[in-house]
Formats: structure tokens, C-alpha cells, sequence
């Protein structure tokens, strides 16, 4: 469930808090540290319990960090005066500006660049999202860069905010199905904010596709198993707002300036 879904259920009563991976805490762990994100206050002065900044704005990267820090101290044992007292030092620190690494599996997903780069940056982002659009420019300028050294891997992340982008994700898949996701995707950006289905057809029959199957795909919603499992790839990872990258599974926080990202890119390949 994305974070614009969780923020319509009460938030005192959510147990799926964005950016929060429960995998191998027990129930006695877990409910300590729901206590705890209930019961303490963010310190990004939004004046609301960690665990309700989360619902209501996933892009906040001070309740991200906060979050991960409780949960994490927790599941290892400390007690929660421990960790509290760990949050009040640590929160007046900035985001560092790549995350300690996480794993992302890319099988079957549309990938830019040389098979072999050795810089792999994952993008979670979303067709309706205006910074998203913006980005697009920016990537194809690293890219551009450093061609040899730099793959792009596209990750479907569409915010329930977002009415069309939902559709906008099925409808790339359809095309990536036929070998034309790439295509498919700068089209929509270039588009952009547009995402009815009379332009989507425009793109498919520009593109070329099988316009019977693409239809098909679309109407029966193919792709939606696949689209919803991403965002929870997402969610796993970290993702709290689109567009976000992940350099070699590390997370970026930061803009996709190329000025300032390709020094760091190759920095990170020293």
C-alpha cells in the first residue's frame, strides 16, 4: 500500500509504516517499535508523532531516518530509552548523501546502457510525477557522460496522488512486452502531464505495437500485479517520494544535477 493510500487510515491504527521492512522482527519487537513511532514526536518540526509524519508526507527524510534508526535498535534488543536517547543525538544530523546499501533485484526490468557498466543506478519514479518528467533530461546528460560506465534501471513507483499514473505504468509495461518500453517511456515524458488513454494509443500506434494485444493488455490489466509489486520493492528499500536513485544500491539523496552527480558516481567507482 503507497503511502498517499495509508495516509486515509487512521494512522495511530497502521501497521505498515512507509519505509519500514518488518522482515525478521518478532511480534513482541515490532509492536515495541509501533509503541515507539506512535508514541514520539518527528523533529523535522511537523509537530506530529514519528509514525504519523510518515503517513501523511513519506517524503520527509528526517522521519525516514528516524524510522529506520528505531526499528533497527529495537530488532538488536536496546531498550527504547536507549533508542530514544540515540534519536534526540542523531537528529539533528543531515541525510548522508548515499544510504548504506541495499539490494534490489532488476531481473526482467527495462535497463538503459551497457550490460557490463559498472555503475548501476535504479530509479523508482512515476509518469504523472512533474520532478520525474524533470529528471529525465538529467539522467540522459550522466548518461551521456559517462556512457560506458553508467546503466540506467527503471522501477515503476506511481503515487495514489496521482490519478493516471497507475495507468501510465501498465501502459509502458504493455509496451516493454513488446520490445518498446524505452520508447513507450520517453514518449509519456515528453508528454507529459498527459496520460489519457487516447494519447497512450496515439504513442502505441507511432511506436508501432500490436495494437489488438496492447489493448488487450491494457484492459485486463496485465500488468498491475507487476506494477504494485515494484512499489513494494520501493517501499523495502526506502523509497518515500519519486523520482529516487539508488547508486549501486546505495540510495541518493540529493538532486540529479549532473554537475554535481557525476563526480560523485565517479568518485563511488574509485
Amino acid at each position: 500500500m503507497s503511502a498517499a493510500c495509508l495516509a486515509a487510515v487512521a494512522w495511530q491504527a497502521v501497521t505498515n509504516v512507509p519505509g519500514v521492512d518488518w522482515h525478521g522482527m518478532t511480534g513482541a519487537k515490532k509492536d515495541a517499535a509501533l509503541k515507539f513511532l506512535r508514541t514520539e514526536g518527528c523533529t523535522c518540526g511537523c509537530n506530529k508523532k514519528l509514525a504519523e509524519c510518515r503517513i501523511t508526507d513519506s517524503t520527509c527524510t528526517e522521519s525516514r531516518k528516524l524510522v529506520g534508526i528505531v526499528t533497527k535498535e529495537l530488532s538488536e534488543g536496546k531498550s527504547a530509552e536507549v533508542v530514544k536517547a540515540d534519536v534526540v543525538r542523531i537528529a539533528g544530523e543531515p541525510p548522508p548523501v548515499l544510504d548504506e546499501p541495499v539490494k534490489i533485484a532488476i531481473d526482467g526490468d527495462p535497463i538503459r546502457g551497457p550490460e557490463k557498466a559498472r555503475m548501476t543506478i535504479v530509479e523508482f519514479s512515476d509518469f504523472q510525477c512533474p520532478y520525474c518528467s524533470k529528471a529525465v533530461a538529467e539522467v540522459k546528460e550522466i548518461m551521456r557522460q559517462m556512457p560506458n560506465d553508467v546503466r540506467l534501471v527503471f522501477k515503476q513507483f506511481p503515487l495514489d496522488s496521482h490519478s493516471q499514473a497507475e495507468f501510465g505504468a501498465e501502459a509502458s509495461l504493455a509496451a516493454q512486452a513488446q520490445g518498446k518500453f524505452w520508447e513507450m517511456h520517453d514518449l509519456l515524458y515528453a508528454g507529459f502531464p498527459d496520460l489519457s488513454t487516447q494519447k497512450i494509443m496515439t504513442y502505441a500506434k507511432e511506436l508501432n505495437l500490436d495494437l489488438p494485444r496492447f489493448t488487450a493488455d491494457l484492459n485486463s490489466h496485465k500488468y498491475k500485479a507487476r506494477t504494485h509489486a515494484e512499489e513494494q520493492q520501493g517501499e523495502v528499500a526506502g523509497v518515500s517520494g519519486t523520482p529516487s536513485f539508488f547508486f549501486n544500491g546505495k540510495h541518493y539523496n540529493g538532486t540529479m544535477d549532473p554537475a554535481t552527480v557525476v563526480p560523485l558516481l565517479k568518485k563511488e567507482l574509485k
